[in-house]
């Protein structure tokens, strides 16, 4: 770590950290809030209790302009062995409340685990929301990812969302029609942290929303690997007439392993911490699946998930 932004944490520890109580820790482990169960530490991690708290905290840093880094469910993201330089902002509970705005609309707060956000939606007897009981993560996540499985996607309920701007800490609402939504992402800056979104499904019998999602939780335990430290699928589906699982699979990939990284025998496009893997096992992993992969098959297989840190 340079000399200034050594300064710089000294001052954040003196002033910031005070102010902020027990939301920043130091060196802190990010293994444990990735679902691989991998990553080095972050300098410092700032889990804000709520919204005028995190904005509070941009104000401050924006004198340094020191890097932020947003984690979510850590469901998608291979955290590298350094870990992450600067501050890492996790949202906490106090972004994870659901209401009802109206009968087929819920606002839901961005740290908001997809299951449960399904939950609610067939508690209040609202459709369209069952698919994600099956995406691991959080809604926020889910927006900025455009998360989707068996022919659903969370832009064909997503009304808006509302944003922090980093830059100008400023909050804003952003309309469904306002942004680009492509095969898992969107055109969403990276400087927007996601707070809140609202999302609009269809009224229905509770009875008839809870079969149809208890069908398609069955339909992804019986293709997908549970209760094992993966962060789900490693790479998205291309434009070739198979799947990346089938590709994968084609190019004789399926049975690699690099140190304690191995692929799921369930499903190949699952890498998995098999328990004493380092992030660097993964990310070779990785590297050499869509190497063999473009050689031999001729596709250029595009991650799912993200690889952040040093």
């Amino acid at each position: 770590m340079d000399e200034r932004i050594r300064e710089y944490f000294m001052s954040l520890n003196q002033k910031t950290i005070k102010k902020f109580d027990k939301t920043i820790t130091q060196n802190t482990k990010l293994s444990n809030y990735s679902w691989f169960n991998l990553g080095g530490p972050a300098d410092y991690l700032f889990k804000p209790k709520n919204k005028d708290q995190l904005i509070e905290f941009l104000k401050e840093n924006k004198k340094n302009n020191h890097k932020i880094t947003i984690l979510g469910a850590g469901s998608n993201t291979l955290i590298r062995d350094k870990g992450i330089r600067g501050v890492v902002i996790k949202l906490g509970s106090g972004f994870s409340e659901m209401k009802l705005v109206d009968g087929d609309i819920i606002e839901a707060g961005s740290a908001s685990l997809d299951r449960k956000v399904s939950d609610f939606a067939k508690k209040n007897g609202i459709s369209n929301f069952e698919f994600l009981s099956c995406i691991p993560g959080s809604i926020g996540g889910a927006v900025i990812m455009n998360s989707g499985c068996y022919g659903y996607d969370i832009s064909k309920i997503l009304i808006s969302l509302k944003v922090i701007d980093t830059k100008s800490i400023k909050e804003k609402e952003i309309k469904r029609e306002e942004i680009d939504f492509i095969y898992r992402g969107t055109n969403l800056p990276e400087n927007f942290i996601v707070t809140s979104v609202k999302l609009k499904g269809s009224i229905e019998p509770k009875e008839k929303i809870e079969k149809k999602q208890n069908e398609l939780i069955k339909r992804k335990k019986q293709s997908q690997p549970s209760q094992i430290k993966t962060c789900g699928s490693t790479f998205k589906n291309t434009n070739y007439k198979k799947k990346a699982w089938q590709i994968i699979k084609e190019a004789g990939c399926d049975k690699f392993k690099e140190g304690d990284a191995i692929i799921s025998e369930k499903h190949c496009n699952f890498f998995v911490n098999n328990g004493n893997a380092k992030s660097a096992d993964i990310e070779k992993l990785i590297n050499r699946v869509r190497d063999t992969v473009s050689e031999k098959v001729g596709v250029n297989l595009e991650l799912e998930i993200k690889i952040i840190g040093e």
